[in-house]
């Protein structure tokens, strides 16, 4: 079982990186990633699920908006998993998600995921420790069921920044009127819970790592969206995919 402690893990690139240097080979590794994305959905034999969790302002939007925004949309689509509706809530907890699943050749985004209902049901109190681990098995196989017969590669990541980083962000929220339409005052009632939150995302990644998680340091975009981007061009290099050729 993996061990994940996130105060011990960085929130920031090191010292040492330069930020124009690497945001030149970002740059180059998006060029990268259409260029792969052309191929892979073109084979349509492989699907590329990313799933995206993160604390309120930890940067999800913008993630998938510089990274996977810059690729052709006919070849991917992004679902904002929300509070369940009544409907939702009448079926099994991998009702919605089991019909958003990838179709070959695509890329989907899960920004927020199934794990919400281990995470957020388990914070407030919703979802029993018995519950939470049935779930966490279903979780398992469900993944195990996705890449084992669904030809799908599953990239997890979780964007990680300091509460003292989400209190200046939920504040800009509340002074940029271009992020106003963000701001939620809830976000500062989770964020009073925010130690929990640490221990069940901890919990949950060594429960569910045999697909493993990405923890990505999320404090500065241009690092962010370097690390995103050089992981899903080296995934989708081990494919090593090619045009289909005309069938004689």
């Amino acid at each position: 079982m993996s061990t994940y402690l996130l105060s011990k893990m960085p929130t920031r690139a090191p010292k040492k990186m330069d930020k124009e240097k690497t945001k030149k080979l970002t740059e180059k590794l998006l060029l990268d990633l259409e260029e792969l994305q052309d191929v892979f959905y073109a084979a349509s034999s492989h699907s590329l699920l990313v799933v995206i969790q993160g604390m309120d302002a930890s940067g999800k939007d913008g993630l998938v908006e510089n990274v996977l925004g810059k690729i052709n949309p006919l070849g991917v689509t992004v679902k904002c998993f929300k509070a369940p509706s009544a409907e939702e809530l009448s079926h099994d907890f991998l009702w919605r998600v089991n019909k958003e699943t990838p179709a070959k050749g695509m890329i989907k985004v899960f920004n927020r995921s199934h794990y919400e209902d281990i995470l957020v049901t388990r914070v407030h109190g919703w979802c029993s420790d018995a519950q939470a681990k049935q779930r966490i098995k279903a979780i398992n196989d469900f993944e195990q069921l996705l890449t084992v017969h669904g030809n799908t590669v599953i990239i997890k990541l979780y964007l990680h920044i300091s509460q003292e980083e989400q209190h200046l962000r939920l504040k800009e929220r509340m002074e940029d009127p271009r992020k106003m339409w963000k701001y939620n005052e809830k976000d500062w009632e989770e964020s009073k819970l925010w130690n929990k939150y640490m221990k069940m995302y901890q919990e949950c990644f060594a429960q569910t790592s045999k697909i493993p998680w990405h923890i990505i340091p999320a404090e500065q975009n241009w690092y962010k969206e370097f690390l995103v981007a050089d992981l899903l061009v080296n995934e989708l290099k081990k494919l090593n995919l090619q045009y289909p050729l005309l069938k004689k």
